[in-house]
């Protein structure tokens, strides 16, 4: 009856990770206590950036701005180089300073420089503060519960593997299995509920954040690509091509060298 233990083992693993995720995810679920008139404004595009995918979202947006205007070149090969040294706001002067003195640095170093900005928190800041976007605590124990239940997933698995491992093949080892297929369920469970329901794990927007970010207008990909030309200088509306970026990411950039240089050394 050793076994016995392993699955205390695993049924405490499961019962304690999936209540703390349980209660992660009510919390974060939280109406929040917007400022007053916050529902009726709009979004700057740096605002509706972070409500959509957070500070890296928000360097993206000010890389492509200074692209597009000329002020930096980005190689498809992942370098950034600075054309104009003079920002004109506190993003693209974070921008200037994280690329550093010589003018020309790899995106990547550039853009964990960008994560922990001080006008990038500061934006955060001032969203939470409106009410707009989710505080990085409830995100943080969103995805900390989840990477829990996780692991308690994998260690019923071991401790079904040791059970079974203690237990004689005459004996019958079906009803010990039995046994730790409900804690297995349970995590599993919970884990596929919370994709479903709370993934990525760390939404940015609150519930009216996301209602301003879903009264913006988006033309669809085919017509920033007919109106830029399919490059990066063929004019077009830079405003309706920053707006898609900003709300749904590098995937909507119509040239492939400049979503090269973002998306394959950024990870996204």
């Amino acid at each position: 009856m050793l076994w016995v233990l392993f699955l205390l083992v695993a049924w405490g693993a499961a019962v304690v990770s999936c209540t703390r995720l349980c209660l992660a995810a009510v919390a974060a679920a939280q109406p929040m206590e917007p400022e007053p008139g916050a529902d009726g404004k709009g979004l700057s595009l740096y605002e509706a950036a972070f409500l959509s995918g957070g500070p890296r979202r928000v360097g993206d947006l000010t890389l492509v701005t200074m692209y597009r205007e000329r002020r930096l070149l980005l190689a498809h090969t992942g370098w950034v180089t600075v054309v104009d040294p003079d920002g004109r706001d506190e993003l693209e002067r974070a921008v200037i300073s994280a690329i550093g003195p010589e003018g020309q640095a790899p995106v990547r170093p550039v853009r964990a420089v960008l994560d922990t900005a001080a006008p990038v928190r500061a934006l955060g800041d001032r969203l939470v503060t409106a009410g707009l976007a989710v505080p990085a605590s409830a995100r943080t124990n969103v995805a900390v519960a989840v990477r829990q239940v996780r692991a308690a997933c994998a260690l019923v698995l071991a401790m079904a593997a040791a059970a079974l491992l203690l237990v004689p093949p005459a004996a019958g080892r079906g009803p010990v299995a039995a046994w730790f297929v409900l804690p297995l369920l349970l995590t599993a469970g919970c884990l596929l509920i919370a994709r479903v329901e709370a993934h990525p794990y760390s939404r940015w927007a609150s519930p009216v954040g996301q209602r301003l970010l879903g009264r913006i207008d988006v033309p669809p990909r085919r017509t920033l690509a007919q109106r830029s030309g399919g490059g990066a200088d063929g004019g077009g509306d830079d405003g309706d091509l920053l707006t898609a970026l900003a709300v749904h990411g590098t995937a909507t950039l119509p040239d492939p060298a400049l979503r090269a240089a973002l998306k394959t050394h950024w990870g996204h």
